[in-house]
């Protein structure tokens, strides 16, 4: 048994060939309209991107910012919150913690969110995410789509995550235990133009969250509501008395 491998210009034909073949087997099915879709709850959709070293805050700062634009608002926030511990139990199960494993980490995620946003959520994304070009095609993916999204980058010292290690994971990985992990025997790409950076070493939970909903009232993805007019189908007739 011999394999025959395709020449370059034979894989970019075949390749072009399976996504012709998957254009006829597969429809695109239009729905309600993204702008229908806001307006109904009175806000555009966005991702937050929470991005930095594990022990950072991330999970803590996120749940506390669900709380604050659905429980503590005049008028609850349409949120969603996607956490990369909570999705390696279903969603990413199948993957580790290697580069490529990481990468497909971010793509998947990338796309859940792109897919919330679109029907007006306001996403939180809460994952180390430690290599810039994967954080670039998390917004690639929201940028092809028009939708808006804010890299957030909460940052505290190495010295004091470690001091922190709610999972005891930096002990272990300094052990030798671990390998490969995030900030100690492997890389994690400082984000260089966050649209927002919080640094929990020096502010609360709630300081964090504060600055992050400023940040979100600046995205602009409040909707002005007006009052729908009547038809005069729907309105009473005045009778004499």
């Amino acid at each position: 048994f011999s394999r025959h491998l395709l020449s370059p210009p034979d894989f970019v034909s075949a390749r072009a060939g399976a996504m012709a073949k998957r254009a006829v087997l597969v429809k695109f099915h239009d729905g309600l309209s993204r702008e229908d879709k806001w307006k109904s709850i009175g806000h555009k959709g966005i991702t937050l991107w929470m991005t930095g070293l594990s022990g950072s805050g991330k999970s803590t700062i996120s749940v506390a910012l669900e709380h604050a634009l659905v429980t503590k608002q005049p008028r609850p926030y349409f949120v969603y919150r996607l956490d990369g511990d909570n999705l390696r139990f279903g969603l990413n199960r199948d993957l580790g913690f290697s580069p490529e494993d990481r990468k497909e980490n971010v793509r998947r995620v990338a796309e859940v969110s792109r897919l919330f946003a679109e029907a007006g959520a306001i996403v939180i994304a809460g994952l180390i995410s430690p290599y810039a070009a994967d954080r670039a095609y998390a917004r690639e993916v929201h940028a092809n789509a028009s939708l808006p999204f804010l890299e957030v980058f909460v940052d505290a010292p190495l010295a004091t995550v470690e001091s922190r290690d709610p999972k005891g994971l930096y002990k272990k990985a300094r052990q030798g235990m671990i390998k490969g992990f995030t900030g100690i025997d492997a890389p994690y790409d400082i984000p260089e133009a966050p649209e927002v950076h919080v640094r929990t070493d020096l502010n609360s939970v709630t300081q964090s969250v504060n600055i992050i909903m400023q940040h979100l009232d600046q995205a602009g993805i409040h909707l002005p509501r007006r009052f729908r007019q009547l038809d005069e189908n729907e309105a009473p007739t005045c009778t004499a008395p």
